[in-house]
């Protein structure tokens, strides 16, 4: 079943085509606010300290908040957290706002709502692209429990067999 409403894929850009072909994690990263997006654009560079790196929207409230709070989370997405990243990603309705249900925990880099995530200080940002690459320092890594991931993939959600 193919998106009526998607771009033909020979009207979309080269840049756009190879992205789109290339897997990437499904993570949600909120900020005290609360503030929340589902990024699948970053990485996590190992190091001391370790590093976290993502392209957000700089018209969103996450990077608003980010920005203002210079703290932030990120925990990856797991095959049945589909909804909640469609949720955060503007994607599906969220009555009561998007931290309404499920159990979110506050901390000093926002709320979380999974076992594993990671608080990160903003250490630098510039703009990237059509977007605000921001870089941020580990300073804490909470590990509860493994979960497969959730991939984004040529426009849709995947999980690893």
């Amino acid at each position: 079943m193919s998106d009526p409403f998607a771009t033909p894929e020979e009207e979309k850009s080269p840049v756009r085509r190879l992205r789109g072909r290339l897997a990437a994690p499904v993570t949600l990263w909120t900020a005290p606010g609360p503030a929340g997006l589902t990024v699948s654009s970053m990485l996590v560079a190992d190091g001391e300290p370790g590093r976290v790196l993502g392209l957000l929207d700089e018209e969103s409230d996450l990077w608003e908040a980010i920005a203002e709070k210079e703290v932030f989370t990120v925990a990856p997405l797991g095959p049945g957290d589909r909804q909640l990243a469609d949720r955060f990603a503007g994607l599906m309705p969220a009555a009561g706002g998007l931290f309404a249900g499920g159990s979110w925990t506050e901390t000093a880099y926002g709320p979380v709502g999974r076992a594993l995530w990671a608080g990160c200080r903003l250490v630098s940002s510039r703009p990237c692209g059509w977007a605000v690459l921001v870089e941020g320092v580990i300073e804490t890594i909470t590990v509860d429990t493994v979960e497969p991931p959730l991939i984004h993939y040529r426009g849709r959600y995947r999980e690893l067999p």
